[in-house]
């Protein structure tokens, strides 16, 4: 207990200093000079139930979940960044040096000490379970030492669109007032995904896809997450699509009646994408399914499937695998 006090001091004291010097001097924190910006005029960033107020630029930011840091890195803003945690897979090869330049604080979800040691002043996280209390912390406890925290918008809505991901592109570049970069990264992914698109057959007929997450008695699926938006831009069709939720839980016999011709695999954790297929290759309940028969199975990286830059990177999986 002693030592987190001792922690947040610290993290309170830095804070404070950068807070009270102000403009665009250079500040001192832990022995390293941070560059601070102001912002034109005071940003406001509406962020689910919470409203972000900045009148100067972080520069001390910690991404948490992979597709936000690599959001952070397609941005150019690396050099804001003090910490990471939390990769499912290897970043982008485009992001590889700026990530090695940038510490990793943790494999998963550091706790509130090891995040505070770094003295934040912003918090990026892709999924919710980082700002909670057994981790590093709710975004009002954070708000109440001077962290501002960010969640990732488009990874909390049921059925997010790709519009849904842009906003938080935009969000993330005024908040670090790079808005140019943020419409050139926009305009880059709405490009290659019209590319993409260019290549799917006409005359296919839509193809029915079971996506198979992990679960030996009930397999957890997709519903309305992005995965689903990809698969119907890739002129295919999730076979539980009217699930009114991002992941769910459905039954064996439910797949059975669905008789997907593709199955997509997500491909994270312990489990390897090879060991899924060959559980679900030896089911006895899923022999007559036609991906089972003709073994039609694509393998999709989680970072890929979420709402992230590697949309088009998904896509392209997808529509290879498909046709």
């Amino acid at each position: 207990m002693n030592k987190k006090l001792k922690v947040l001091g610290i993290g309170l004291f830095s804070l404070l200093l950068v807070g009270c010097t102000g403009g665009s001097e250079a500040h001192l924190v832990s022995g390293e000079e941070t560059n601070s910006k102001e912002l034109d005029q005071v940003v406001e960033i509406e962020n689910g139930d919470h409203t972000l107020t900045f009148t100067e630029v972080p520069t001390r930011a910690i991404s948490l979940n992979q597709h936000v840091t690599e959001v952070m890195l397609a941005l150019g803003l690396e050099e804001r960044m003090v910490g990471t945690a939390y990769l499912d897979d290897e970043v982008l090869p485009e992001f590889k040096e700026a990530y090695d330049g940038i510490p990793v604080i943790a494999d998963q979800y550091p706790s509130q000490e090891v995040f505070l040691d770094k003295e934040p002043n912003f918090a990026y996280a892709g999924w919710g379970s980082a700002f909670r209390e057994d981790n590093i912390g709710t975004v009002e406890q954070l708000a109440a030492i001077g962290v501002q925290a960010y969640l990732h918008q488009s990874s909390t809505l049921v059925g997010p669109e790709m519009d849904d991901i842009f906003q938080d592109i935009r969000n993330v570049a005024k908040i670090f007032d790079v808005e140019e970069r943020g419409e050139e990264l926009i305009n880059s992914i709405e490009q290659e995904l019209t590319s993409l698109q260019k290549e799917i057959p006409v005359s296919e007929a839509s193809k029915r896809i079971f996506v198979f997450d992990s679960g030996e008695t009930a397999p957890l699926t997709v519903g309305r997450n992005f995965l689903n938006e990809i698969i119907t831009m890739a002129g295919a069709t999730n076979i539980f699509k009217d699930l009114d939720k991002n992941w769910g839980e459905v039954s064996f016999e439910e797949v059975v009646e669905r008789d997907p011709e593709v199955i997509v695999v997500m491909d994270y954790g312990e489990t390897t994408a090879e060991e899924k297929i060959e559980q679900l290759m030896r089911h006895p309940a899923l022999t007559a399914v036609t991906a089972i028969k003709e073994e039609n199975f694509i393998v999709m990286p989680l970072s890929a499937a979420a709402e992230g830059v590697r949309v088009g990177s998904a896509l392209r999986i997808m529509i290879e695998g498909l046709y």
